[in-house]
């Protein structure tokens, strides 16, 4: 019985008509945002196209990135993210649906397999994926090894997301979550593309972790 509830993915008409009205509102303060889009990877070109990317971005952060993603490719490439497979994640998802991205649910805590195998298919039929490697509980700016065990495993690179704002809200949530003041300047750089061996051992996967943690801390404002 613990087993099936663990694999379930929870969904209702009201967390989904919550994450409509969340994504509609962050579209709503987004589009008043001053951006500076910053494309270190080359995402925007066409030629030379990047491989199919496995893009991270701490879970505090994710408020303004589906807006910033869209000023930067458009339509150009298919994305998905991942929610959890909780009520909260379903309303991620929706809200994710409003920008046009897909999700696939799961967590390390809850259809961890499931996820795996959902993201490892979606780099191969040709979608970016974005990922927040402190979610969904935590610790805040601490890179689990999912992430890399992905991309050791596909052989897709990583693409580090950083957002820096001048004017901010920050929630007494567990990871401090931001929202952008109306009209306030938001900074979000797409950083340079990092590929991992495969085949790592130990002390080299965590090496890799410790580097990717703290490329993404440096990138923060408030680290």
């Amino acid at each position: 019985m613990s087993s099936k509830k663990n694999n379930e993915v929870r969904s209702s008409r009201k967390s989904a008509m919550l994450g409509f009205l969340v994504g509609w509102l962050m579209k709503l303060v987004c589009a008043s945002l001053r951006l500076d889009l910053r494309d270190l990877c080359g995402v925007r070109s066409s030629e030379p196209r990047i491989p199919q990317g496995i893009f991270v971005l701490w879970h505090n952060r994710f408020f303004t990135v589906p807006h910033a993603w869209g000023k930067l490719v458009g339509k150009k490439r298919k994305t998905v993210t991942l929610t959890s497979a909780s009520h909260d994640g379903d309303v991620v998802a929706h809200a994710m649906a409003v920008f046009g991205l897909g999700s696939i649910r799961g967590s390390s805590s809850r259809r961890g397999v499931a996820a795996l195998v959902g993201l490892k298919r979606a780099l191969q039929d040709g979608y970016d994926i974005c990922l927040t490697p402190d979610g969904p509980r935590g610790p805040r700016y601490k890179v689990q090894p999912g992430v890399i065990k992905l991309a050791e495993s596909t052989g897709a690179p990583i693409i580090p997301v950083h957002v820096r704002f001048s004017l901010a809200w920050r929630l007494k949530t567990w990871d401090g979550f931001v929202i952008p003041c109306p009209f306030s300047k938001v900074e979000v750089t797409f950083d340079q593309i990092i590929y991992l061996n495969r085949g790592m051992d130990a002390e080299t996967f965590e090496s890799e972790r410790m580097r990717i943690e703290t490329i993404l801390v440096n990138g923060t404002d408030d680290a």
